[in-house]
């Protein structure tokens, strides 16, 4: 009698200790009932490839990739979806059968997801959204939000030219504004993102004035630590609709844990309790 095989998944980064997808996915294999692991798996760059290729063969059926591997593991993929392909990074990797690698990135899902569960009335088209920040995380943003129709998108960085990056890339929907006059351009937004660090613990504060903010306007901060970031406190002050950048986490991770285990899970409070420890 041969027995199933217990499926193992993990999330391939350098450093990883840090990350809270084990401990995310550790939960959902739990209330599922599923004999499967989780785990983290710190690859330096000169290793990933290798460690890439043999994964299959150590019983691996996919993984999360992120920080400093996320682009090159577009390169190692034998197939690659039409949204990670655009956003031109991946962050969830399927290993097939045969031993051939699908990437994916399902960031973009994961911060609409989590809009349209603590903001239910969002109306994207309702006008232009703001984007602070250029880099590989606003791109998924973007791509997601022209998705769901957002007529236009005013995306601002401190360096300009990668502003001007994704302008060319995503195109005509796309108007860069310099970082020094985006306070100026709040006013008309309904959506405002940040997708910078600012403000994380250990980093600067995102200095701009936010008095442009019109009541109504959703405002969210990809930052989760805090979880209330200065960003979100002075936009809920002057009566935006604000949502934390936890759900994006818990959200994006679900697909991944669907293709690799079966269910679906399901993004909760208790969950997000437990992540928040």
């Amino acid at each position: 009698m041969t027995l199933p095989k217990i499926p193992l998944a993990g999330v391939i980064g350098h450093p990883i200790a840090h990350s809270k997808s084990p401990m995310l996915h550790g939960y959902w294999l739990k209330a599922y009932g599923i004999e499967g692991h989780y785990v983290p798996i710190d690859v330096a760059p000169e290793n990933f490839e290798t460690v890439l290729r043999n994964m299959h063969k150590m019983g691996f059926v996919g993984a999360n990739v992120t920080i400093p591997h996320k682009e090159r593991a577009l390169e190692f993929a034998d197939q690659v979806t039409d949204r990670a392909t655009l956003i031109g990074a991946a962050n969830t990797l399927i290993f097939h059968e045969d031993g051939k690698i699908l990437a994916d990135n399902t960031d973009g899902y994961g911060f609409i997801q989590n809009l349209r569960q603590f903001a239910p009335d969002w109306e994207p088209e309702a006008g232009p959204a703001v984007i602070l920040g250029a880099g590989g995380a606003a791109r998924a943003v973007v791509a997601s939000l022209l998705d769901v129709g957002v007529p236009e998108i005013l995306i601002t960085n401190r360096t300009r030219v990668r502003a001007e990056q994704l302008r060319d890339d995503f195109g005509a929907r796309l108007k860069v504004v310099e970082w020094n006059q985006a306070a100026n351009v709040l006013e008309q937004a309904t959506t405002v993102v940040n997708t910078t660090s600012l403000g994380m613990a250990g980093k600067p504060e995102l200095k701009m004035s936010l008095d442009g903010l019109q009541p109504g306007t959703l405002v969210t901060d990809l930052v989760y630590n805090p979880l209330r970031t200065q960003f979100l406190e002075t936009a809920a002050e002057k009566g935006c609709v604000t949502v934390d950048g936890l759900g994006m986490l818990l959200h994006q991770a679900a697909p991944g844990f669907e293709r690799w285990f079966g269910p679906r899970p399901e993004v909760t409070d208790e969950l997000r309790q437990v992540i928040l420890g």
